[in-house]
């Protein structure tokens, strides 16, 4: 089996993938330092897998310490780098903090990939690269705008430096997979998105006004040239994103790739707006939720969906889940957190 290196395997989209990567016969070690994640979904992984996975518990900003987990396993044959802030808003209030965490973090990934002459390199990128794009929806030749966020700042120089650094190398190719808005859980109910504290997301806000923990939530902005002057978002099911990174580090290993760095649009298309998006949730939960209309938020932008195209036609990628069963999993699995205390109390923790 090609032992295969998930950074931020204990986060969200690193957990799912995970489990897809191993269903589908590949040996996985994790590196996380749970400063963003939870230590405790490793026990729902190997609940759907059979397995026991090992995580280094690293900061990936400390090259030392990044480097051992590649001098303890010298035979890492592919690098799925998922590790990195996310939250639009806090890296609007703390943009050094994401310049450094995310840029610091890759480009001591992409100096071990170098020095340890890992083949196989799939970048966690996203759909905030192309900014307010002019016209929807996007493919991978749109034109970037100006990011909205320090976050998406992150991921347009992210690409750009995985880009170079692989026309610098030989026998070594990447892939840069730009993900749209992740959401729902694994249908086992077992791994799903456990935020720290307040949610930043659409759908943990739902979901924990739904159950409780959350007096209310709010609908940021109104006024947007949309069908009901909200946000329009492509939603897509977490496993469906997971399973796009195991099409794509097998496209590698089969030396289908164009070029030293492909890059793939994951999305499924269609274009929701919040409104309907909870609309959605109340139809397939039965539960009415309490929400507030609000005012824009800063680093929104109005409208983004994909055009997913190329990653059908070359990865042979076809989401299978749709927005009905994108809300059905992630209300499933708040039902289970509620259910475990023990995640439910640090689910609340509040960020540093």
């Amino acid at each position: 089996m090609k032992k295969i290196l998930v950074t931020g395997g204990c986060g969200y989209i690193g957990s799912h993938t995970i489990v897809d990567l191993i269903q589908n016969g590949f040996d996985v070690i994790s590196a996380d330092n749970n400063s963003r994640s939870h230590a405790g979904i490793m026990t729902g992984v190997e609940l759907i897998t059979g397995k026991k996975i090992k995580n280094y518990a690293v900061d990936l900003c400390i090259f030392d310490d990044t480097c051992a987990i590649f001098q303890e396993n010298p035979d890492i044959e592919g690098i799925i780098h998922f590790a990195a802030y996310k939250s639009v808003g806090e890296s609007v209030d703390h943009p050094l903090r994401y310049y450094e965490n995310n840029i610091g973090s890759l480009v001591n990934i992409l100096r071990c990939a170098a020095e340890f002459k890992v083949p196989h390199f799939v970048f966690s990128s996203s759909c905030t690269v192309y900014g307010n794009p002019e016209s929807t929806p996007v493919t991978e030749e749109t034109p970037f705008q100006p990011a909205q966020s320090p976050y998406g700042s992150t991921k347009q120089m992210g690409e750009e430096i995985v880009q170079q650094t692989m026309n610098s190398l030989s026998g070594q190719q990447a892939i840069l997979l730009r993900y749209f808005n992740p959401v729902g859980a694994h249908p086992s109910g077992n791994i799903g998105e456990i935020p720290l504290g307040k949610p930043a997301n659409l759908i943990p806000a739902i979901t924990q006004t739904a159950i409780g923990k959350l007096p209310q939530m709010q609908v940021f902005g109104t006024d947007y040239p949309t069908k009901d002057g909200s946000c329009v978002r492509d939603y897509i099911h977490v496993s469906d994103i997971a399973h796009a990174h195991t099409l794509a580090l097998n496209y590698l290993i089969e030396q289908k790739n164009t070029g030293n760095c492909d890059i793939f649009n994951l999305g499924t298309g269609n274009g929701y707006t919040v409104l309907e998006v909870i609309e959605t949730f109340e139809k397939v939960s039965g539960q009415k939720l309490n929400y507030a209309l609000a005012p824009r938020r800063p680093g929104d932008v109005i409208a983004i969906y994909a055009n997913n195209d190329k990653a059908r036609n070359s990865l042979g990628w076809q989401p299978a889940y749709n927005l009905d069963d994108m809300m059905e999993t992630a209300w499933n699995w708040e039902l289970k957190l509620k259910k475990d205390e023990k995640i439910f109390k640090s689910s609340q923790s509040e960020l540093n």
